[in-house]
């Protein structure tokens, strides 16, 4: 047994029905949501070359970062010539530090068996003191590992020249140069608009390529650099590890005492680590530009959110050591994924209902968004996704949702106008929110149905112009459904020439519908005389309350809002015996028994109509309850004639009726069981005969 809750998914959630309405959809839709896709694509390949566009692009990085979490690599430490340092080792801000103190850390260095030594501190040309430039150089040829840094250097600042004039390379001094066996790389980062260093790019003055100090230090170590078909290296984005302080560092200070007793650090902290040595606020001295910059981990470090260039160096390192490096989606794919996306999203979100389209857009975000992050973490991969969540899906919801509310607009005025001809303003306006009534299929109900035409219509027409009769019948049609119909909640199922066909109780159940039809019929009777071609026109009106099948019935091009079955047949009937009875208004006993006191009605006996094996029991339908005294000596007297005329007492029959005649001259079925009672005479009727009379036609 499935559970219950399931189960209402499963009632509520057809899927065999949402694909079918899908597909009409996109056979009535396909063109406006081809135009969606065109402003989704279009609008991903206008933002390319924007500043909105970059700031997009710069988004797509930063934020898996956040989702993914700090990570701690142990291959590499830094040596921060801190503010720490400046004060212990008594070193000024304003110029070079003693290279005494640089050959002394390489000592310790080269004695841990450190991997590597790369300096992002620039020595350039000789020191003021020879001695300590001699012992720098002896202790850069016995580590045997030392990368050096070659500044490169702009006239702007977080970005690259702008002419080879503005480009300059500060190389290592010469010494430096031949000890470190001419290995250097170069300190330069280049920063984004918003001073952020997301991309690790070769210096290349003069189209003469220098490697970073990152890349440097990972192909001395063997190391899988890569390199295009030209040799040239190929740039990729910088996965950051963490804020500023992630990977494993040391005061310049303390690095110095590592190998002496009591040392704050541990003697292997540089064990088969590859140090980069440099500031951890400015690469140079101070007065220069501060060598600090913002990542995607700025908000875990609010009160020290920049990066060290030197930090972003040995990050870049790690990068390509251990094969992390981000790589972005080539130029020609990423944009053909960002049209792809855009124009699926545009013509697919234009395809369904508001509702659905906006459930449709945050499960394609959350999916992109997802979908990003899985390449990012497990694949170094990445493209500009929020280019495509915060532009295009925004964009072809946004269409999606003002097309089909346009739509959904039109179509609900093109319900409601449908449903006015059948039902109500009040009852139009509810079933216009889910108009069920335009759905294929049928249901039993029980209704009391109503059928009306107008007497000797054909001779009044005869010869009347063909806008006069239209003008005239429209006016009757309006009358009559407007203060009769509709103002009871009735439905109007049809015109039928002259003739109305209504029902009660669908398509909303109601538990006074045969009232209702009565009361109808009443209005109808108490309307103001209308006239036609100079003579009065006189509904005639049949009620009959009974089980019909009530539904939309038709072909595949059409269907009609509608009900069949004998009972509306019998409805039908109930108003054609209005012209052999010269009555107005005529209901079955089935609609007398179920409408209750309110209203009064007269009953005119047993007729066995044409088509129908029982005989029906008929009543007329004279007034309101309040209206029952104005009838009583008429319905009395009739009475006792029926009563007569059941019991085979033809003469009493006769003299009875005649005096109801005696009160109403032109009483129509007294008229009727007169000229009756002169055929049953002649008539051998059978023993349980009741009175019924029988009609061979319509």
């Amino acid at each position: 047994m499935s559970h219950p809750v399931a189960q209402a998914i499963r009632d509520r959630f057809n899927l065999r029905e949402w694909l079918e309405e899908f597909f009409a959809r996109l056979k009535k839709n396909w063109r406006p949501a081809l135009i969606g896709a065109a402003l989704s694509a279009g609008l991903g390949a206008l933002l390319v070359a924007t500043p909105f566009g970059r700031s997009l692009e710069h988004w797509s990085y930063d934020l898996p970062f956040r989702l993914r979490g700090v990570v701690v690599p142990m291959e590499a430490a830094l040596v921060y010539l801190d503010e720490q340092s400046h004060l212990e080792l008594n070193q000024p801000y304003d110029a070079p530090w003693n290279r005494s103190l640089h050959a002394r850390l390489l000592d310790v260095l080269t004695a841990q068996h450190a991997r590597g030594v790369v300096f992002d501190v620039v020595f350039t040309g000789a020191g003021p003191d020879p001695q300590a430039d001699e012992q720098l150089a002896e202790a850069i040829k016995k580590n045997g590992k030392v990368i050096l840094a070659a500044d490169y250097r702009t006239a702007g600042y977080g970005g690259e020249a702008t002419s080879q004039s503005q480009r300059k390379f500060d190389p290592p001094y010469q010494p430096f140069y031949k000890a470190a066996n001419e290995r250097c790389g170069s300190d330069f980062v280049y920063a984004d608009g918003d001073e952020m260093v997301r991309r690790h790019l070769p210096c290349d003055p003069a189209n003469d390529q220098l490697a970073s100090e990152g890349w440097t230090a990972a192909s001395m170590l063997g190391a899988a650099v890569t390199k295009d078909e030209t040799n040239k290296y190929i740039p990729f984005n910088i996965n950051y590890y963490g804020p500023n302080g992630t990977l494993p560092n040391v005061s310049f200070c303390k690095a110095l005492v590592s190998m002496e007793p009591g040392a704050e650090i541990p003697t292997n902290f540089f064990t088969d680590k590859v140090v980069f040595v440099g500031a951890r606020i400015m690469t140079k001295y101070s007065g220069q530009r501060k060598d600090e910059y913002p990542s995607p981990f700025s908000y875990m470090t609010p009160d020290t959110p920049f990066t060290g260039g030197v930090e972003i160096q040995a990050t870049a390192f790690l990068n390509l050591l251990r094969n992390e490096r981000l790589l972005r989606l080539s130029i020609n794919a990423e944009l053909g994924l960002i049209l792809l996306c855009g124009a699926l999203a545009g013509f697919g979100l234009a395809l369904l209902r508001p509702m659905g389209s906006t459930i449709a857009a945050l499960a394609l975000a959350i999916s992109m968004a997802a979908g990003n992050y899985l390449m990012f973490a497990h694949l170094h991969r990445w493209f500009s996704w929020e280019t495509f969540v915060l532009a295009q899906l925004p964009v072809a919801w946004v269409f999606s949702v003002a097309f089909n509310s346009i739509q959904l607009y039109v179509e609900k005025q093109k319900v409601e106008q449908s449903l006015s001809l059948y039902l109500s303003p009040k009852l139009v306006k509810k079933f216009a929110k889910d108009p069920k009534l335009l759905k294929p299929g049928a249901e039993k109900q029980l209704l009391t149905i109503l059928f009306s035409d107008i007497a000797s219509f054909t001779n009044i027409s005869e010869g009347m112009d063909s806008d006069d009769l239209a003008r005239s019948m429209n006016d009757y049609f309006q009358i009559a459904v407007h203060n009769c119909i509709h103002a009871t909640d009735g439905t109007v199922v049809k015109y039928i020439g002259d003739a109305i066909f209504a029902f009660w109780n669908a398509p909303e159940a109601q538990e006074d519908h045969s009232y209702r039809a009565c009361e109808a019929a009443l209005r109808f009777r108490d309307q103001p005389p209308q006239f036609m071609n100079g003579r009065e026109l006189v509904t005639r009106i049949g009620l009959h309350t009974g089980v019909a099948n009530v539904g939309n019935f038709g072909s595949m091009t059409r269907v009609d809002y509608t009900a069949l079955g004998e009972n509306i047949n019998l409805a039908s009937r109930m108003e054609g015996l209005n012209k052999y009875l010269g009555t107005r208004v005529l209901l079955t006993a089935d609609t007398r028994q179920v409408a209750g006191p309110k209203i009064i009605t007269r009953y005119l006996g047993l007729f066995r109509l044409k088509g129908f094996e029982k005989a029906v029991g008929v009543h007329e339908l004279t007034g309101r309850l309040e209206q029952e005294a104005d009838s009583r000596e008429l319905r009395e007297r009739f009475a006792r004639a029926l009563a007569a005329l059941a019991a085979k007492d033809f003469a009493a029959a006769e003299a009875a009726f005649h005096r109801v005649l005696e009160i109403s001259p032109k009483d129509g079925p007294s008229l009727f069981y007169l000229h009756e009672i002169e055929e049953l005479r002649k008539e051998t009727l059978p023993p349980d005969w009741k009175g019924e009379i029988t009609l061979k036609e319509k």
